[in-house]
């Protein structure tokens, strides 16, 4: 069974074992549209990063030279795509990350 499969799996039993007894409180649901967009935001983050440093570090290694603008690029990039992802998560969370407006 390959990677994606599995954390499927894993996903959807974890949906499961938190949305008993979430349900079984005096009929009422709870909506799960936002933590599931949150888990959606960070793993997508955790990819991102993940192919990040490893063309970083291939490309590091293919050219030593130029380590130090590759590693520089890289954290840029990283702080970019953390940026957003926090922003996401605030979103997911239902929060008006602008309270004024």
């Amino acid at each position: 069974m390959n990677k994606l499969a599995k954390l499927a799996m894993w996903s959807l039993g974890a949906l499961l074992i938190m949305a008993t007894p979430a349900l079984a409180q005096d009929g009422s649901s709870i909506s799960f549209s936002g933590a599931f967009g949150a888990g959606l935001v960070t793993i997508g983050a955790a990819a991102g990063i993940g192919k990040l440093a490893a063309a970083a570090f291939e490309s590091m290694a293919r050219q030593p030279e130029r380590a130090a603008q590759i590693q520089i690029a890289m954290i840029i990039a990283a702080a970019l795509i953390e940026g957003f992802t926090f922003f996401a998560l605030v979103i997911c969370n239902g929060q008006n990350p602008w309270p004024g407006a």
